[in-house]
């Protein structure tokens, strides 16, 4: 298992001997504008509800989840975050042989790791900016059962179309696809890309709650597919893996449906602009390069004579965690991964960053 995560924040907190509420977490992809309104009273208001077991299948959520996405609940499995799923595939759906298309997530290969599961990465490369060629893995995809595919990718920030996702499932129908869709919720026209509503028969798609509604300690993960995988991930599951404060943010957000949807359009926007406004900051600074991103983070290359791991730290003394993406496979030790907050955290991160390389 990686160690190497973003959103250590309490690490940081006790070696600069701090509270973690000082540290500025831009390491962790989640929405720098969350919680939504209204979902931490409600659940401060329901917090007795831990005094008594949860249900034990978590089903009134898979199908409140289902009914919001106009799919039959046997098409939707509910896990503690889709990280649990990562882990739980490989032994769930016999897999024998996994693509990775990379550099991504190390938890994919992890999670095929832990059942003793051959994977093999497919990295793109800085030429292209990271984005994946489709036709420089299609020929290999016969000697696969399964393929990993993050998007938008994790950390690159690159996005491929739906469209050639959906054709490339359908020209390979014995392989599987497992279509990491977490931040997707975080790109405009988001609707134009998702695999959840009509999607071949073998694609198998991961939502996350967790990240856009900026609840990553509640653990809160779906899958999305064919009611045969869906069963077969069932029959893996742990009774009682989703905590009853996590089942009722599930039910707060899917009924109160207009709000969470302009909630979401809101963080869409503001993080489009934020974007553009940070690029313009990191343009000015000599030899940095930031690639293109679909969504609220993006991968940074540092000048040629600077290291991730001191760039990361002399950050961390003031008060600033980024993700040090030297133990990403594809990448080195001169990539960082910064995700966007606030304007005015932003503008500190920035001028942060420039002070470190310019001296």
């Amino acid at each position: 298992m990686i160690r190497g995560h973003g959103g250590n924040i309490y690490a940081l907190a006790k070696a600069l001997g701090c509270r973690p509420e000082a540290i500025i977490d831009m390491s962790s992809n989640v929405n720098p504008f969350g919680p939504p309104p209204g979902l931490l009273t409600h659940l401060k208001e329901r917090l007795l509800r831990i005094g008594a077991l949860p249900e034990v299948d978590a089903r009134s959520a898979v199908e409140r989840f289902a009914h919001h996405c106009g799919l039959p609940a046997m098409q939707v499995a509910i896990a503690s975050g889709t990280t649990q799923l990562i882990y739980q595939l490989p032994r769930a759906l016999k897999t024998k042989r996994a693509l990775i298309i990379g550099p991504t997530y190390a938890d994919y290969r992890d999670g095929c790791a832990r059942h003793r599961v051959e994977s093999v990465l497919c990295l793109a490369g800085q030429e292209n900016s990271f984005h994946p060629d489709v036709n420089a893995f299609r020929a290999d995809l016969k000697d696969f059962d399964t393929v990993y595919v993050c998007n938008p990718n994790n950390p690159t920030g690159t996005l491929i179309g739906r469209q050639t996702l959906a054709d490339l499932c359908r020209e390979f129908p014995a392989t599987r696809f497992i279509v990491d869709e977490s931040y997707l919720p975080f790109v405009q026209g988001r609707e134009e890309v998702t695999l959840v509503r009509d999607r071949p028969p073998n694609a198998l798609v991961l939502h996350s709650m967790s990240k856009i509604f900026r609840i990553p300690g509640l653990r809160i993960g779906f899958a999305i597919g064919e009611a045969e995988i869906i069963r077969c991930l069932e029959d893996h599951a742990l009774p009682w893996n989703i905590n009853s404060l996590a089942l009722e943010a599930v039910h707060y957000l899917l009924d109160a449906e207009d709000a969470m949807a302009a909630f979401v359009r809101d963080t869409q926007d503001r993080l489009a602009y934020e974007q553009t406004a940070m690029l313009e900051r990191l343009s000015v600074i000599p030899g940095l390069h930031v690639f293109p991103s679909a969504t609220g983070f993006f991968l940074v290359r540092l000048p040629a004579s600077y290291q991730s791991s001191a760039v990361c730290r002399k950050l961390a003394e003031e008060k600033i965690l980024v993700r040090d993406c030297a133990n990403f496979e594809g990448l080195s030790d001169r990539f960082i991964r910064i995700s966007l907050q606030d304007g005015d955290t932003n503008r500190r991160c920035a001028r942060a960053l420039e002070a470190v390389l310019m001296t």
